[in-house]
């Protein structure tokens, strides 16, 4: 199903990442494949409540828990600036879907980076 979003079509998922060469892209480009799958997911179920929309967010994150391995395999880790960008980004998807009061924290409660 093909976004139809404009906020998300017009985004540069992981902007910070991909201008840091301590992130590899390859790598990266999975992140922000995780997050158009999590963008896909709202448009295609529609959740009405931020519990539903946490439901979707924490798998996400769970997917870029396991993402961890693949940056430490590369030469990077989910450091710092990576924790940063990739919470803003969730953030972000949040608000572009009408979820404004989404807390931060609870988008990524699941994170293990």
């Amino acid at each position: 199903m093909p976004l139809t979003n404009q906020q998300i079509l017009g985004r540069a998922f992981l902007r910070p990442l991909y201008a840091d060469p301590y992130f590899p892209d390859h790598v990266v480009d999975r992140g922000r494949a995780i997050l158009v799958r999590l963008c896909e997911r709202i448009e295609a179920e529609r959740p009405s409540d931020l519990t539903a929309l946490y439901v979707l967010t924490h798998a996400a994150t769970d997917e870029f828990n396991a993402l961890e391995a693949e940056f430490e395999a590369a030469g990077s880790e989910l450091e710092t600036t990576a924790r940063e960008a990739i919470g803003e980004e969730f953030w972000f998807v949040a608000s572009a879907y009408d979820f404004p009061d989404a807390d931060a924290e609870e988008l990524i409660a699941t994170r293990e980076w």
